[in-house]
Order: C-alpha cells, then sequence, then structure tokens
C-alpha cells in the first residue's frame, strides 16, 4: 500500500475547489497541456484557501485560522505530507518544481495584511500586489518551465505583470464589494466616496502597462503553457475593456461580468490563432 489514492485524493480536491470558485481561472487551466494542469490547480487551491480566510470567514477568528493555516503550510512542507489534502497536494507541486518558499513567505504577509490594513500608501499597495498575486504568477512559471532555469529568468518580469494585471483587474471589478462588505481600498490615494474619472483613468493606464508587459511573455511561454495563459490573459483583457467603457458611478454600484457566450468566443478566437500560429 502506498498514499498514491490519497495523493489523487488530495489533487482532486485541489482541482474542486478551483472550479467551483472561479469558472475563468478553471477553463483556462484545462486549455493548459495535461502535464501542467495538476500542479496549476494545486497552487490555485492553495491560494484559494487562504484568499476566503480573510474575505469570507466572517465570525470566526480570522487571525487565529490564518495563522494555523501558515503553520500547517510550513509543517506540509517540512513533512512532505498534510492530512488537509488541499495542503497535501500544494506541498507535492512545490517539491516536485522546486517552488521558491520566499513566494510563499511574501504571499502570507499579503494575506495578513489584509486582516489589519484598510487603506494603503503606494509603497504597501506594491508591496500587497506583489505578495497577494505577483508571486502566484512566479509559481505558476515554475510549473510552466518545468525545471529550464533560463527560461524561469527571461520570463519572472512578465509573469509578476500579469499577476498584478489580474490582481488590479479584481480590485476594480469588485471595489464596492471590498469597500461595503470588507472596508477595503486598496488603490492609494483615492476615496471611495469620490472615485473620480481621473482616479479611474491613472489605474487603468497602470494595468494597461501591466497586461502590455505580460503579453510580451506569454508570446514565449513553454508551448505546453501558451495556449492557457494566454486564454486567461484574454478573459481578463476582455473584463478590463468592460471596465474601461463604464463610469466610475456604476463600478461603484455593481459587478462587471463578462457572459458565458463572451467567453466561448474568446476560446473560439484564440484557438483560431493559436492554430495558425499567431499566439
Amino acid at each position: 500500500m502506498t498514499v498514491d489514492l490519497f495523493n489523487k485524493v488530495s489533487n482532486d480536491c485541489s482541482k474542486a475547489v478551483t472550479v467551483n470558485y472561479s469558472t475563468s481561472f478553471s477553463s483556462a487551466i484545462k486549455m493548459l497541456h495535461a502535464d501542467l494542469r495538476t500542479p496549476i490547480f494545486n497552487v490555485y487551491g492553495f491560494v484559494r484557501l487562504a484568499d476566503e480566510i480573510v474575505d469570507t470567514f466572517h465570525g470566526h477568528d480570522k487571525p487565529f485560522l490564518l495563522q494555523q493555516f501558515r503553520e500547517q503550510t510550513y509543517d506540509a512542507l517540512e513533512r512532505r505530507i498534510s492530512l488537509n489534502p488541499i495542503l497535501n497536494s500544494f506541498q507535492q507541486t512545490v517539491h516536485q518544481y522546486k517552488i521558491d518558499l520566499q513566494l510563499i513567505d511574501a504571499f502570507f504577509k499579503s494575506m495578513e495584511s489584509d486582516l489589519t490594513q484598510n487603506v494603503y500608501d503606494r509603497q504597501g499597495y506594491e508591496e500587497y500586489i506583489y505578495g497577494s498575486a505577483e508571486v502566484v504568477g512566479l509559481m505558476c512559471l515554475y510549473v510552466f518551465c518545468e525545471g529550464d532555469q533560463a527560461a524561469f529568468h527571461s520570463l519572472k518580469e512578465p509573469a509578476r505583470a500579469l499577476g498584478a494585471a489580474f490582481q488590479k483587474v479584481n480590485f476594480l471589478r469588485d471595489i464596492k464589494a471590498d469597500f461595503t462588505d470588507l472596508s477595503r481600498m486598496y488603490f492609494p490615494n483615492c476615496n471611495f466616496h469620490n472615485f473620480t474619472p481621473a482616479d479611474k483613468l491613472q489605474i487603468e493606464q497602470d494595468i494597461e502597462t501591466d497586461f502590455k508587459n505580460a503579453y510580451e511573455g506569454i508570446v514565449n511561454l513553454p508551448v505546453k503553457a501558451r495556449f492557457g495563459v494566454y486564454v486567461a490573459y484574454k478573459y481578463y483583457y476582455c473584463l478590463f475593456n468592460k471596465i474601461k467603457s463604464t463610469q466610475p458611478h456604476a463600478i461603484l454600484h455593481k459587478r462587471i461580468r463578462i457572459p458565458h457566450y463572451h467567453k466561448t468566443y474568446i476560446v473560439m478566437r484564440a484557438s483560431v490563432k493559436n492554430s495558425l500560429r499567431l499566439i
């Protein structure tokens, strides 16, 4: 008897977390080469659980739960096993792809700030973006490069840019929920009660730069990863364009979404470009 069945069940749990929490990401992951899907599901399952602790576990002792989750994460990494299936699958991926543990440290630092910090200056905002999103892009890049250190180092900055773009778009999309439910305003020097077109435009210009830098890396990703990452990029860029065409007062009162039929159209167009080797 071995732990193979438990490891498989652990991987299945991380996939289930991803599918239930994010249809867009789970759809994009399924566009990756089969070799890459499980480890990326494992990374997403891990970061999703931490995010849920700080964002939705209202009425519970969030600091205790997050600290416990952090301790259990490092214990799983040290022992190479955990009875928490999400952590068990994550530790497998960290060890298999030799993911830098400093990325995990930075991630937990950002999650902890969500428990105590409601507004950010420029430096705090950039540190939060790095720990909450850019490091996730780097974890995924470890998987995509499959041990090719030269490729990893050449694609580090675009991977960070893509993670940052995704997170900033999320902030714009969820600005009402973040402020109303969690009393947070991530964007520095912005006021929810007076969110102006100039504020929105400045944020959008920053995101546009991130997307541009990210695309330059996507076209140079290993073939196994390129199509899936491109689809995720197109999902978010489409959402971004929809947000850009929405007035500030409107995004303060409703959550912008991309309809399922439009997501299907994005995949179809991306498939054509991919078949013509235009990605």
